[in-house]
């Protein structure tokens, strides 16, 4: 992880672009986020990161190993922890960073954890056609049918698809635009959707597949199919020479 942030998913919302085109984005509270440690590879840990601490918290609500921890690195009770790795900005325990990191048409990863669901049956869980609702089918309209076999092996195997709890697991968005960086405000805008609902934390980090620099390859432009007209207008002046 070259470049990330601990935030807060606030809601969406849409924006206007000096051409008056619209652009779907999500609103992510990015900052300040705070450095808590610094590891380095020449030290004891062995390797490069960086501890970001996002959303202030009262001391009373840590845990005695974690507050001793961030004291000990003379920084403030937070909510949230985070480490990346490999960081690839220059700072030391104590700076403040923000949306400033990223810049208007960069790409990033949003981490989340996606909205529960609850309890739910095959069809909703797992796209399952059903059964038949004529022909005699009685109450297996939504059900997902036989689960095992019959003597050998006789169990239900690995993996098999039932019904179950749905949603409320870590999920990544990848190769999301940066549309606008407002930093006074410490926002993001992101173009799309962003797992989980409003108010949930999210790591917005440097895009894996799309780093800083990156631009789309280049494309032959489709060709132009002609018009009627314009055959007609080609055809003419072949007649005419003939």
């Amino acid at each position: 992880m070259p470049l990330g942030l601990l935030g807060k998913k606030l809601g969406s919302t849409r924006v206007y672009d000096a051409r008056g085109i619209m652009t779907p984005v999500t609103v992510v509270l990015a900052g300040p986020n705070r450095v808590l440690q610094v590891k380095t590879q020449a030290g004891k840990d062995g390797y490069n990161a960086v501890q970001l601490g996002f959303d202030d918290q009262k001391e009373q609500r840590l845990t005695k190993a974690l507050l001793g921890h961030i004291k000990k690195q003379n920084g403030a009770a937070v909510k949230r922890i985070r480490e990346f790795r490999n960081f690839s900005k220059e700072v030391k325990p104590g700076d403040v960073v923000g949306p400033a990191l990223f810049a208007p048409g960069d790409f990033v990863d949003a981490i989340g954890v996606t909205k529960g669901q609850g309890f739910e049956g095959v069809v909703k869980r797992h796209h399952f056609a059903g059964g038949d609702s004529t022909h005699g089918a009685k109450g297996w309209h939504r059900r997902s049918g036989a689960i095992g076999q019959r003597l050998f092996p006789g169990t239900v195997m690995r993996g098999m698809r039932m019904p179950g709890h749905m949603g409320q697991v870590t999920r990544t968005t990848q190769n999301l635009e940066v549309i606008q960086v407002r930093e006074a405000e410490n926002l993001l805008l992101v173009k799309g959707a962003i797992p989980g609902a409003e108010g949930d934390y999210v790591v917005i980090r440097e895009s894996k597949k799309r780093p800083k620099g990156w631009k789309p390859p280049v494309s032959l432009a489709p060709m132009k199919r002609k018009s009627g007209a314009e055959k007609k207008a080609e055809a003419k002046p072949a007649e005419a020479k003939k």
